[in-house]
């Protein structure tokens, strides 16, 4: 498998050239030095004004020739803007913590406008929701118990699944993760995944 590092460097590489004048570069914990082994891949990638939709066009295949895409989700904030976007990618064949967070803007765009924002049925709030049981899964491994709690409390308000303490790291995500799945049929698989890597990484750890 390859390793984050070498992933990351080859994305920012990639993005950098697939689009004339755009420069791209990390942020959040890799760039300051402070990841750990559950951090996720955050890239900021400056495009030339005007020229955010072409490169929005193209990044699902400028990504697939570093690693292959299982899936790409737009975050709901800046949904309608026309200056910048923040796209969540999910590698095929790497590890789940390794998801990137893509910041694409143009370089003179300013802060988002509340109107930008999706409306309800333009985003997938159960995808949503099962990216909280896997942030809960991190949560925990840090030894976050609260920030684990309100990820999944509100991961189930998302969905208007009844949050119900059961004593339980794994069986908690797992409950979220497989109500996600129940409304949203294509996140089976990746709900499984989770429910397995949860399985690995706190397997025996009651709720603190």
């Amino acid at each position: 498998m390859m390793k984050r590092d070498a992933l990351a460097d080859r994305i920012i590489e990639a993005l950098a050239v697939s689009c004339r004048g755009s420069r791209a570069q990390l942020r959040g914990s890799l760039r300051t030095g402070t990841a750990d082994e559950y951090s996720d891949i955050d890239v900021e990638w400056l495009v030339p004004d005007g020229g955010l939709a072409g490169c929005l066009a193209s990044v699902r295949a400028t990504l697939e020739r570093v690693q292959p895409v299982a899936a790409v989700r737009t975050a709901p904030d800046c949904f309608h803007s026309t200056r910048k976007r923040l796209l969540f990618v999910r590698f095929a064949e790497v590890s789940l913590f390794w998801r990137l967070d893509l910041a694409v803007r143009e370089v003179g765009a300013g802060p988002c406008d509340p109107a930008d924002h999706a409306r309800d049925g333009e985003w997938s709030k159960p995808a949503s929701a099962l990216a909280n049981a896997l942030g809960a899964i991190k949560a925990v491994a840090r030894g976050r118990y609260d920030d684990a709690r309100g990820l999944l409390s509100r991961g189930c308000s998302r969905i208007d699944e009844i949050d119900v303490s059961t004593g339980s790291w794994v069986e908690g995500i797992t409950r979220l993760a497989r109500a996600a799945a129940s409304r949203e049929a294509e996140l089976a698989t990746l709900a499984e995944e989770t429910i397995s890597l949860a399985r690995e990484e706190l397997s025996g750890r009651e709720e603190s």
